[in-house]
């Protein structure tokens, strides 16, 4: 019987979520919604030094804007709970000595100063990488070197100890990546990891593996700096007997910053000048003074142009369509299409799938975020204006919050007018004609744009002349600006009295100049 996809998302709260993080969660989502599985959330704080308060209600409430649905987790539930490895501490112990019985683990006394002397013996030698190994193990403090009854008393003394992995001394460790095909490391380049602290709490590989495990999954989508991990649980899964159930693996390529100098980090967002959360975070620095990092949410992006854009990090669907909505994603994805190499951040391209998706909501919908921010500065507008303003203003917009900035030639008139317009556009017969314009204006019975536009080439006729020798100054007389939304329909929204006293105040201030 084929088992059920099922896929985990498993951070650590020790801070934000960096959006490196949210596009391992929407892999995984995506993946799991097309092979029709189970997408779980679970928090690995096994590191309670590193500890963030708040960070756990962060990752899920950025999910949840970000429209991951969670199937398990410590929200949800399900059958494997807990889903918070702090609470699943009594379990991996059984599991540690497991690898202790069958001779793939073994404890290690070692103090602090005696690893520093063994790190200092190697780095005397010229050893590049001093480790704790195959090699080293032989000269330091463990069940493998000291006699068993010397062994037994200092377990007896609850003398302080850990538990390493035993990696064999020669040996190829493979698997087959779904992104890279089969990776061989040498055994000789993997470490004596511990998988069980001092303290009783499980490292993350234990824990990891454990949980994996115990909870069914099929699939481990992770970023790319997991990847020297790997042949230590390949290992893992084999001392323990579930070779045969091991998930496969599939490691993400790094996020670059924008000038692809380097692994896009948290501190980046900041210094470059946008988000790398996808949500603010209010925290602390090392002093503990309160921090703000700003957040995608905050700074005006839709999460739909934000999860296309995270999509697009590393996959491609192979066409060249690049608006996708979530169940497209999930459609069209597909893991032998992400990429190996590293994907360069494109601020410019986030802003750009902004614009699409918020350029594509019905008028109505712009009209409430127009309405919001006009009631913040005490306008309050009636909403089939707003909806007419929001239709008309939205292409010149990349965020919410543009449609209110954009629409505020509607509710203040003109102080100032395009020097260059006039200096070139200006003179007294334009003024005349547009003061017979504005004088017809408030008589007329037809104020649609196309009436608008009828009556302004008939006076303008009457007048003898061109309409284009008057366009830009009567833009210019109207809303102050050389250029913005379609003049016709700009005039229709103020109506024509505020129009053509407007008009009349620049054919006065501007005669007057």
């Amino acid at each position: 019987m084929e088992r059920e996809v099922r896929v985990r998302f498993a951070p650590s709260p020790t801070g934000p979520l960096h959006i490196g993080g949210v596009r391992t969660a929407l892999y995984n989502y995506l993946l799991a919604r097309k092979l029709g599985g189970k997408m779980l959330l679970r928090i690995e704080d096994t590191d309670q030094n590193r500890f963030v308060p708040g960070a756990e209600q962060y990752i899920m409430d950025s999910l949840r804007w970000c429209g991951i649905v969670i199937d398990e987790g410590i929200e949800q539930g399900g059958p494997h709970a807990p889903y918070r490895q702090s609470e699943r501490k009594p379990m991996y112990r059984q599991y540690a000595q497991q690898l202790i019985d069958s001779g793939h683990a073994y404890y290690a006394f070692d103090t602090p100063e005696e690893l520093d002397a063994m790190r200092a013996r190697l780095q005397a030698a010229k050893v590049p990488n001093p480790q704790y190994n195959s090699i080293t193990r032989a000269q330091m403090r463990n069940s493998l070197t000291l006699p068993e009854d010397e062994v037994k008393q200092l377990l007896d003394s609850d003398t302080p100890y850990v538990i390493r992995l035993k990696v064999p001394r020669k040996e190829e460790i493979r698997f087959n990546d779904l992104i890279r095909g089969w990776v061989v490391v040498h055994s000789s380049a993997v470490d004596d990891k511990v998988l069980m602290k001092s303290d009783g709490m499980p490292t993350y590989h234990l824990a990891n593996i454990v949980d994996d495990h115990l909870m069914e999954i099929t699939h481990v989508i992770r970023g790319e700096e997991w990847l020297p991990s790997a042949p230590l649980h390949v290992l893992l899964y084999r001392y323990l007997g579930w070779e045969s159930t091991m998930p496969q693996f599939a490691h993400l390529p790094l996020l670059l910053k924008p000038d692809g100098t380097g692994k896009l980090s948290k501190r980046d967002g900041d210094k470059l000048g946008f988000p790398v959360f996808p949500l603010e975070f209010h925290g602390t620095d090392a002093d503990g003074q309160p921090t703000v990092s700003s957040g995608y949410r905050e700074s005006g992006y839709l999460p739909e142009a934000f999860i296309n854009f995270l999509a697009f990090l590393g996959w491609n669907p192979g066409t060249q369509q690049e608006l996708f909505t979530m169940d497209e994603l999930i459609e069209h994805f597909s893991i032998d299409r992400v990429s190996k190499s590293p994907a360069r951040f494109d601020q410019n391209k986030v802003r750009w799938y902004n614009e699409q998706y918020l350029r594509a909501k019905p008028d109505a919908e712009l009209a409430q975020y127009l309405i919001h921010d006009l009631e913040a500065q005490g306008l309050n507008v009636p909403t089939d204006k707003a909806v007419q303003i929001a239709g008309l203003v939205k292409e010149r917009a990349t965020f919410p919050a543009d449609l209110a900035k954009e629409a505020q030639l509607f509710f203040e008139r003109p102080t100032s007018y395009d020097e260059q317009v006039i200096s070139k556009k200006w003179n007294a017969q334009v003024a005349t004609g547009l003061a017979a314009f504005a004088q017809e204006l408030p008589t007329s019975s037809d104020v649609t744009p196309d009436g608008i536009k009828a009556l302004l080439t008939r006076v303008m006729e009457q007048q003898g002349i061109k309409l284009g020798q008057v366009l830009q100054a009567l833009r210019v007389a109207v809303t102050g600006a050389a250029a913005g939304p379609d003049l016709m329909a700009i005039i229709s929204i103020l109506g024509p009295q505020e129009t053509a006293e407007r008009i009349e105040a620049a054919v006065s201030k501007l005669a007057v100049a």
